[in-house]
């Protein structure tokens, strides 16, 4: 009998629509006439779930009683004996009662794909029995039903259901995942946003790696040898050598560029064993890999280029990254091209970058603009006269005929046109010169001597010389042409780039000083404004020449080193403008920043003078109109007038006097000047004297704290503060009958307290502003106070190291959320 086909719904965790995803399939199935039953369907009492249910033929439920608890399993037998077409069996590894046939409800699984029967089931990524240590390392949880990676990997067909974490969390808070009894922990313990995050991310490389794995089978299997570029591998070659940090940083900014992207580092040694030259650097090296998320392999090659694309091949890659050769130009005219030409040549499909770095070379710099020819060619036009010239004569005396005069005359010509094409004019005229006496004394009678017995031959030597120095001429033209557009080139770069400096910003002057130094080969150079050092790049010795070059009205570039030509001057001067124009930005900057401040400023003096003159005023009124009656000799006042006078006055001024005190921690806040003393603090230390100072009981307060609930790192006074500010809040706007709800629960070293009303809410895009001092919106009514509470909550939260957010209430209202370090012992 043919086995049946397992397709499994994977997704990161619990809610993100699996169960509704198979139903759904189940029902297209269905509808194209394929016989489809609901072998086992766990809905979790949601609603849309189990109206998905609806209209599926369900096999009924085998009902075990263990220590007095009725429990339900998916019937085996009955799925078996109905022999559907395809069954949909929910929580793939879900253990099943004591009793059953099998233990856990893959095992059932793999016994209907046995019977031919096709499966769709759904598991969490939190079941995968690798990846458990990693689940309770993220969320605290351990999980005790898992499924072996090999049955999930044998599966015909993997899909992820996948849903973004806030939209998960939404999905929560509406209601739609637990009950609204079950929700707030949630939130707060497994479903937070980083959890979620991390849950998903290990779902989809599980299952990318899963999908990598079927593809190398697949390429096995049909022989097929050649790289897919299913996603970016980048490999980098390091030698031990200092480069190998740049070669990392630009092999992972290539990876980072496709998602998913791979970086591998490779170290190649010789099969003697022998370490790399730097040990040092590479072990540095190694650790730098293992921060860029990378891995770090060491293969052993007496072909290390071969080695190099071998490995390569072999990890996949799409891109290979090595450095520049360290060697110079004769040492590799001597030993080859170098391992860089024939990676290259061996790589095939794989792109190779061949990067440059500090080693390789010196920096940025400008031509020379001296001589049009360089000293390296003059070398190598003398070079080749003396070794051409005599290798020229011994072949042409060695086929000389009486008849060979003419072709010798232009064999020796040819050498000297080519001695003054690669060295100029001063080769060219000294083989014009060698040419003419060798042909002499070779060739002219009398043989073997220096007479000179026709003056045609003076003249024959004069063409020798005016042809080299016709030739050298336009060489030298040429070369000196070529090296004034290079010169042209290099400085339209540089200005370019210092142009682009200015419009950065922030670094152009510091990007400004260092090209400076490069482009003109100083050892350093120093800008003063107004007598001081603003920026410096390199380092100046006392032997250096130092010239100044002045920068508007106010600095100085100082450049140390060798005295620069006229060419550099005229540039230097752009450079300086342009340095000008920066240091003008800066403080335009800088002054736009002032005025920023200013404005900000002005702002919350309006704001603060706008609530003193409405709410300081109203109680210095009360006050003041309470003892003034008090003390008028003009009317007496019965003993309760009196009394409740002075409670007038008193509470007028227990207002006030919160009032300036709330504005003084303002300040404080605002100028980094709290005072904070932390230290371990029980919460219902804090929690019951701030119900007993608001004066509120259980008929407004509905307390949930946890068992396992540990002490705080915390300000008992400031946080009492803030639990007062926040729950006189929410009674205020919860409406009439509705309690607040205040929990706290412990979570993986950090507490959260979490104040809970059913209030009207705060729309999500005003939220940020209910932290904002002297506004109304949230923390108070529009008719009273200054509108300090939650500006003050947040500061004091933040002072202790935690965080205030708001959050939505499930089911409408606003939930404030307190997150605290929990401290070191346990609550007893």
């Amino acid at each position: 009998m043919k086995r049946g086909r397992l397709r499994v719904l994977l997704g990161a965790a619990p809610g993100v629509g699996k169960t509704y995803t198979m139903l759904e399939e189940g029902k297209r199935l269905a509808e194209e006439g394929h016989d489809v039953v609901a072998a086992f369907i766990e809905t979790h009492g949601r609603k849309a779930t189990a109206a998905m249910v609806e209209g599926l033929e369900t096999v009924p439920r085998r009902r075990e009683v263990h220590r007095g608890m009725a429990l339900e399993e998916m019937d085996l037998d009955a799925v078996l004996a109905r022999t559907p077409e395809i069954a949909l069996v929910d929580e793939l590894a879900h253990t099943n009662a004591p009793g059953s046939r099998n233990e856990k409800r893959w095992q059932d699984v793999d016994e209907l794909l046995n019977a031919g029967i096709d499966v769709i089931s759904t598991v969490n990524t939190q079941h995968i029995d690798s990846l458990g240590d990693v689940v309770l390392q993220i969320t605290g949880v351990a999980q005790r039903e898992t499924i072996p990676d090999a049955v999930l990997r044998a599966a015909d067909q993997i899909e992820v259901v996948d849903l973004a974490p806030q939209a998960l969390r939404d999905r929560l808070a509406s209601g739609l995942v637990y009950p609204a009894e079950r929700v707030d922990a949630a939130l707060s313990n497994y479903f937070r946003l980083g959890n979620l995050t991390a849950l998903r991310e290990i779902a989809l490389l599980w299952l990318a790696d899963e999908v990598e794995q079927a593809l190398k089978a697949y390429r096995a299997e049909h022989g097929i040898d050649r790289k897919w570029e299913a996603r970016e591998r980048v490999v980098v070659a390091l030698t031990g050598g200092p480069e190998g940090e740049t070669l990392l940083r630009r092999g992972a900014r290539i990876a980072s560029r496709s998602s998913g992207g791979e970086l591998i580092a490779v170290h190649v040694t010789n099969p003697d064993g022998m370490r790399a030259r730097h040990p040092g650097a590479l072990d540095t090296q190694r650790t730098l890999v293992e921060q860029l998320g990378g891995t770090f392999h060491q293969v052993v090659g007496e072909d290390v280029p071969r080695a190099l694309v071998d490995f390569a091949r072999a990890a996949d890659a799409t891109q290979l990254v090595i450095g520049v050769s360290r060697r110079s130009r004769l040492a590799a005219a001597f030993s080859g091209p170098g391992i860089g030409a024939t990676v290259i040549r061996e790589s095939g499909d794989i792109d190779v970058h061949i990067v440059t770095h500090a080693a390789a070379g010196s920096g940025f710099s400008l031509p020379k603009l001296g001589g049009a020819l360089s000293r390296k060619r003059l070398v190598a036009g003398f070079a080749v006269a003396l070794v051409a010239g005599p290798l020229l004569s011994w072949l042409l005396a060695t086929f000389r005929t009486e008849s060979s005069i003419t072709s010798d005359v232009l064999a020796y010509q040819l050498l000297v046109i080519v001695v003054a094409l690669i060295g100029g004019i001063w080769p060219g005229l000294f083989a014009a010169v060698l040419s003419g006496l060798t042909l002499n004394f070779l060739f002219v009678p009398p043989l073997y001597t220096l007479t000179i017995a026709d003056a045609r031959q003076f003249l024959a030597l004069g063409f020798y010389v005016a042809n080299a120095l016709l030739v050298s001429y336009v060489v030298d033209q040429a070369a000196r042409r070529s090296r004034e557009a290079r010169r042209a080139a290099a400085e339209s770069q540089l200005l370019a780039t210092l142009a682009g400096s200015v419009l950065r910003g922030e670094d152009a002057l510091q990007a400004m000083v260092t090209r400076t130094r490069e482009a003109f080969g100083l050892t350093g150079v120093r800008l003063l404004v107004d007598g001081e050092p603003r920026v410096a790049d390199g380092e100046p010795t006392r032997d250096d020449r130092v010239t100044n070059v002045p920068i508007g009205a106010h600095g100085v570039l100082e450049l140390h080193g060798q005295d620069l030509a006229a060419s550099e001057r005229r540039l230097l001067q752009v450079i300086a403008t342009q340095i000008d124009q920066a240091i003008e930005h800066g403080a335009l900057a800088e002054a736009a920043g002032a005025a920023r401040e200013l404005a900000e400023t002005d702002r919350m003096r309006s704001a603060l003078l706008a609530a003193v003159g409405h709410d300081l005023r109203r109680p210095l009124t009360s006050a003041s109109a309470a003892i003034s009656a008090l003390r008028s000799a003009e009317v007496r006042l019965p003993a309760a007038e009196r009394e409740e006078l002075l409670s007038t006055a008193a509470e007028s001024l227990d207002s006030l006097a919160e009032l300036v005190t709330n504005l003084l921690d303002v300040s404080r806040v605002q100028a980094g000047a709290l005072g904070v003393m932390l230290a371990p603090t029980e919460v219902a230390d804090v929690v019951f004297p701030a119900l007993d100072e608001l004066g509120v009981g259980p008929a407004a307060i509905q307390l949930d704290l946890a068992d396992d609930l540990r002490p705080v790192l915390a300000d008992a006074v400031l946080l009492q503060r803030v639990m007062v500010n926040l729950l006189a809040n929410a009674v205020r706007h919860s409406p009439l009958g509705e309690r607040v709800r205040l929990a706290a629960s412990s979570f993986q070293g950090r507490t959260e307290l979490r104040v809970v009303d059913r209030g009207p809410g705060i729309p999500a895009e005003r939220r940020d502003q209910v932290f904002t001092p002297f506004q109304r919106l949230g923390d108070t009514d529009n008719e009273t106070g200054l509108g300090l509470g939650l500006a003050l909550s947040k500061g004091f939260v933040e002072g202790m190291g935690g965080t205030l957010e708001a959050e939505d209430t499930p089911g409408g209202g606003l939930t404030m959320v307190v997150t605290l370090s929990t401290a070191g012992k346990e609550t007893r």
